[in-house]
């Protein structure tokens, strides 16, 4: 059998064993990832409803979907989780940067949380937003590495630094939830027209006017810089596939 063949055989089997009438909890659901994951999964026949979970409340509908406003770090959790048969975990807070204790507990602490009660609820599936943020620096020559690279992240920031430790707490909880399959996703830089003004916030702060921004480059002009860049929707994809094909596990 062909490599071609074999792979298409493994996703047809894997399509074949692909949960129905799934109900998906989505959090960060109204966040750049959370919008397209959101619709992508509207999409699919095999997904009956999907739960979207934010900090705020919110007026933007999708089909199939309801949303709450539910804050990962505080709220009780087991309500949300009820019934689900797969989580997709994106919520992440990137501002104050000037008080990592914040995102600390929003981000590793709401993590743990809402991944606790994912596990106490017997959901099957939890997908989580890691980074390429988590990776350790790369090597001095400049190769290029793989998932199989060290995920110790760089302590000079809050953001790899948050990612990095839940690498190493997710280790222990798949570990400890074997029945769970777990997958963790480690994107780059994901951007979408619709989320611009949000995106803007985040990588210029909240007081740069859009005003100063478009009036220079989106990209600096330098020399052998590069940078992974996908689409929101390619993500979302990605996220989709790995909550249906049940031979999709572990790290991506």
């Amino acid at each position: 059998m062909s490599e071609e063949t074999q792979r298409e055989e493994t996703q047809r089997e894997e399509t074949q064993a692909a949960p129905s009438g799934l109900h998906v909890v989505v959090t960060g659901a109204t966040g750049n990832v959370g919008t397209a994951v959101v619709r992508a999964l509207g999409e699919q026949d095999a997904v009956k409803s999907i739960l979207g979970v934010a900090r705020r409340a919110t007026e933007w509908t999708a089909p199939k979907a309801r949303f709450e406003a539910v804050d990962v770090a505080t709220a009780e959790l087991d309500s949300t989780m009820r019934g689900a048969g797969a989580l997709i975990h994106l919520a992440w807070l990137f501002h104050p940067t000037h008080k990592p204790e914040k995102t600390w507990e929003n981000n590793v602490l709401g993590t743990i949380r809402t991944l606790t009660a994912a596990a106490d609820a017997q959901v099957p599936v939890i997908v989580v937003a890691s980074s390429v943020g988590a990776y350790s620096p790369g090597p001095e020559d400049g190769h290029a590495v793989d998932e199989s690279w060290p995920t110790h992240g760089w302590p000079g920031a809050a953001y790899p630094r948050e990612k990095a430790y839940l690498e190493r707490w997710l280790d222990v909880f798949e570990r400890d939830h074997p029945q769970i399959r777990v997958v963790r996703m480690r994107p780059g830089f994901i951007f979408q027209r619709g989320s611009a003004s949000a995106q803007r916030r985040i990588f210029g702060g909240p007081f740069v006017p859009g005003s100063l921004v478009r009036a220079i480059p989106v990209v600096p002009d330098m020399p052998g810089l590069s940078m992974q860049i996908l689409h929101a929707d390619d993500v979302a994809d990605a996220y989709v596939r790995a909550v249906l094909r049940p031979g999709v596990r572990r790290r991506g």
